[in-house]
């Protein structure tokens, strides 16, 4: 999930455990999406496939799903778990299909990816021009993605680099969250008509209990925290939790909430 961005350690196997919200909150994208059957369609980022998998069953034997992957172990947990479905290990940045989509789909992938500039591009490449007299919502050329959007998880990030810097580390987010108007003003510079672009918050509870923010760290913080050793990371972690809990954890149900911010959007590849 970290094509054109920073590298993380991914367990694919953890992500489909304690973190398996990722693709279960992913459902209402497909939802946006609306894949029919005959669509042809690029997963982006696709993880361990079930979303990918959701797709193909709604575009059936005579539509066309390929999910893309940076990540080796997303991609062979995908490939053994829905053998008849098609997956590529890509960096998106570099990803040639050879052939055009009507749709392209991403969920919770697209933060990972820093240069922002030749993913869109490339996803403008991948899809198939609007004709001029389409205008429906339902027009191909479509780009549906939800990401995290400006201040994801800004109360985990803020403790960390504190933390790191009290320590002598230099840190920043590793992440891409926009605003509304950022990511807009990108999808048109690539020649994109913005349909739709929603921020909006959703706190998650993070499996776990009392372990849930360490676990959330472990999973999506190699980058966050590349600096330290082991040793030092888990000091880190331990003063994280302690920075954080009266903002994010509660005591009478055990349970971490990290504070999430999702920004949504669709966008039609203009007139080519």
């Amino acid at each position: 999930m970290s094509e054109g961005g920073p590298t993380n350690r991914w367990d694919a196997g953890d992500y489909d455990g304690d973190h398996a919200f990722v693709h279960e909150m992913g459902a209402s994208v497909v939802g946006l999406l609306d894949p029919e059957p005959g669509d042809r369609i690029l997963d982006l980022g696709c993880g361990t496939g079930h979303l990918t998998a959701e797709i193909a069953a709604a575009v059936g034997d005579e539509g066309d799903v390929v999910g893309v992957d940076q990540s080796a172990e997303m991609i062979t947990e995908a490939r053994e778990q829905y053998p008849g479905l098609a997956f590529e290990r890509a960096d998106v940045t570099e990803y040639d299909p050879g052939e055009s989509f009507d749709a392209v789909f991403s969920n919770a992938a697209l933060h990972w990816m820093t240069d922002q500039d030749a993913v869109v591009g490339r996803v403008a490449d991948a899809l198939r021009p609007r004709s001029g007299d389409e205008r429906s919502e339902s027009a191909g050329g479509r780009f549906v993605a939800e990401m995290g959007g400006h201040g994801n998880v800004a109360a985990i990030v803020d403790a960390t680099i504190q933390e790191l810097a009290g320590r002598g580390y230099e840190a920043s987010s590793p992440w891409y969250f926009p605003t509304v108007g950022e990511q807009a003003s990108l999808l048109e510079r690539h020649g994109f008509e913005v349909r739709l672009a929603r921020l909006f918050d959703r706190p998650t509870e993070l499996d776990g209990g009392l372990e849930g923010l360490r676990n959330w760290l472990g999973m999506f913080g190699d980058s966050l925290l590349a600096g330290p050793d082991e040793s030092e990371r888990r000091e880190i972690v331990t003063a994280v939790e302690d920075r954080c809990r009266d903002a994010l954890f509660d005591a009478e149900s055990g349970t971490w909430t990290a504070d999430y911010r999702r920004l949504r959007f669709e966008a039609v590849r203009a007139t080519g």
